[in-house]
Parts: structure tokens; sequence; C-alpha cells
């Protein structure tokens, strides 16, 4: 496929694993910018690095306004110095957060198992009070 190559929103969305719905939706926010003709929507470019960018956020956790604020800084005119030194900031909360939150789920999994083992434990005590019994 050629770069300069449009594409319909049927391929962008097998190209990237995507929704028709998901795309209109970013086309709404302000995110994507696809050509249109008539009730058909063309992608270029631009829209699928826009795009590739995009989902790379969400998974990383970035609300869509940090994406397209990010996206916006793409035009400063620094070779995109600013662009990519906001990222880095975003990207270093982002990560701070993710850290904590791996913590979090760590010491929650922790308990569960304890738990888990207490109930094994419970069960089988139960289970031989039982056998003795009958």
């Amino acid at each position: 496929m050629s770069d300069d190559r449009v594409m319909t929103i049927r391929e962008m969305c097998d190209s990237f694993e995507v929704t028709p719905r998901t795309l209109r939706f970013y086309e709404q926010k302000e995110l994507l910018f696809p050509i249109r003709e008539g009730q058909k929507r063309l992608f270029t470019r631009r829209d699928r690095a826009r795009l590739k960018l995009i989902l790379r956020g969400k998974r990383f956790g970035f609300s869509l306004e940090e994406i397209r604020q990010l996206l916006d800084l793409y035009h400063v005119g620094d070779q995109q110095q600013t662009q990519l030194q906001r990222s880095y900031e975003v990207a270093q909360d982002r990560l701070a957060d993710l850290e904590k939150q791996r913590e979090e789920l760590n010491a929650a999994i922790e308990d569960l198992q304890d738990q888990m083992k207490w109930a094994e434990r419970m069960l089988a005590s139960m289970s031989q009070q039982k056998r003795q019994a009958g």
C-alpha cells in the first residue's frame, strides 16, 4: 500500500481493529480529519498516523484531551521538540500512576490469595470433622 493512498472507513477498521463508530467518534472529537466525499470518509496517511498515536495513547491510559493536546503540538514548528517534551512529561506522570496501580493490584492479589488459603484450610477442617462425625 502506498503511503499516500487514502483508505475507506472499512479499510481503516480492518487495519487498526477498530469499529466505524470509533472512527466517527474520533472525527467528532476533532482528532481525525478524513476527506469527505458525500457520505464517504477517506482517511489519509496523516489520519493513519494520528489514529496510531491515539490508540497508543489510549492503551497507555491518556485521556482524549491529553492526546488532542499532544497531537496539536505537532505543528508548533520546532521539529516536534515541544511535542516530544510534553509527551515525555505526560508519559512520566502516567507511568507513575501505572506503577502505583500495579502496587495496589499486587497487594490486593496477595490479600485475596491469603483469604483463599484460609478458606481452603477451613473447608479441609470442616470436611475432616464431617468425616470423623460420620
